[in-house]
Formats: structure tokens, C-alpha cells, sequence
């Protein structure tokens, strides 16, 4: 998914005004896909050669034989690697990536990919230990929100619940954008009631206000 130059800008605006009253960093990330899920491509090649086997000696037990004799065996080994290739191929397209694979293996990828995302932007050395990932990924339809811990022993769990219904809602009706701007304006208001910016406090941007790819 592709966000134009004003998209960007708008989710940049957001996260500025999110952090103007709080000592929390606030990081949107987007992944096309938080895992390669290779064990898919081998599950639809299997199935497609199964399936082309079983169909072929269906065909030649039945009478209506296309030549599949012995004499002629390597050619239904032939077709058979080939209809393995061919769901090989299959396997690295998302729709055939959710079917076959379990929601529970898809939600483990993106809560481990979020917890990578989280080191490697540097959410964990905040000052005060108030960072916050927000990361979708697209193929899994799956949005994780990540905290430090001194958000997490604070915070409600509730209170990301609802940031996440309004984020998947937004994707839904096609608004990922002015959804992931709401749940970014609500995370800084959640975040000034618990970390809020004293009178007398420095307020330093620790991290950068841009949507990472992924």
C-alpha cells in the first residue's frame, strides 16, 4: 500500500500534535507482510500434485484413459513436478498465504515482528521509557500495537484495544489513513494523562515523526 506525499505529511502533522503535551514517542510502521511464510509454497505444492495424481489415476481407472500407461509413467511424473511448480508459484500469493496459513501462526509473526521493529528503531532507549510502535501489516490484515514497559504497567490494556478497533475500521471502509491519524491523536491523549509535559520540562523529539516502511 502506498501513501502519497500528503498522506505522509498528515500522519507526520498528527504525530507532532500527538507529542506537543506528552513525553511519549509515537511511531506508526507499515509492512506488506511480517513474514516470508515459506512453509506455504510446499503446502500448495503438495496439494497441487496431490491433487493432479489423484486425477490422473481417477481418469485412467475409470476408462478414460489420456495414455497414462506404464510405458507412458515418466510423462504423469512430469506432470505432476509440474503441478507442484505450479502451486509452488501460487504459494507466495497473499490470498493463498492466509488461507493456508493458521491465524495464530500469522498473529506470532506479527507480534515477533513488531518486537523486531521495536529494537531496531530504537523505541527501547527512549528517556523515560514511554515508546509506542503502532504496526500494520497488510497481508496478515493484523495491527500491533507495542509499548515500553513503563507504559505497559500503567496503561490499561483496554485502552489499546480501542486503538486498534479504530484503526482495522479505518482499513475496512478505505480510510487507512485518517483512521491511523485518529488512533495516533488518541495515543497522545492517552499518553499526556499518564507522561504529560510539566511547565518547567524539556520536551525533546527522541524520535523521528515519519511512517516507517517496512
Amino acid at each position: 500500500m502506498a501513501f502519497s506525499d500528503l498522506d505522509q505529511e498528515r500522519i507526520r502533522h498528527s504525530i507532532r500534535e500527538a507529542e506537543r503535551q506528552t513525553r511519549g514517542e509515537i511511531v506508526p510502521m507499515i509492512v506488506e507482510r511480517s513474514a516470508r511464510y515459506r512453509e506455504t509454497q510446499y503446502r500448495a505444492g503438495a496439494g497441487c500434485a496431490l491433487f493432479m495424481l489423484s486425477a490422473l489415476i481417477t481418469i485412467e481407472w475409470e476408462g478414460m484413459s489420456w495414455g497414462w500407461q506404464a510405458t507412458k509413467a515418466g510423462w504423469l511424473l512430469l506432470t505432476v513436478f509440474a503441478a507442484y511448480g505450479l502451486g509452488f508459484w501460487l504459494g507466495t500469493f497473499d490470498p493463498v498465504i492466509r488461507i493456508l496459513t493458521s491465524n495464530e501462526r500469522m498473529a506470532y509473526k506479527v507480534n515477533l515482528r513488531a518486537h523486531q521493529a521495536f529494537l531496531e528503531h530504537g523505541l527501547h532507549r527512549t528517556e523515560l521509557g514511554t515508546g509506542v510502535l503502532i504496526l500494520i501489516s497488510l497481508l496478515e490484515h493484523r495491527i500491533e500495537i507495542l509499548t515500553d514497559r513503563t507504559i505497559l504497567d500503567r496503561v490499561p490494556p483496554e485502552t489499546w484495544k480501542n486503538m486498534l478497533a479504530l484503526i482495522q475500521e479505518g482499513f475496512r471502509k478505505g480510510n487507512p489513513v485518517e483512521s491511523l491519524c485518529q488512533a495516533i491523536t488518541l495515543c497522545g491523549d492517552v499518553l499526556s494523562e499518564y507522561f504529560p509535559v510539566g511547565p518547567t520540562d524539556h520536551n525533546p523529539n527522541e524520535l523521528p515523526n515519519d511512517l516507517i516502511p517496512g
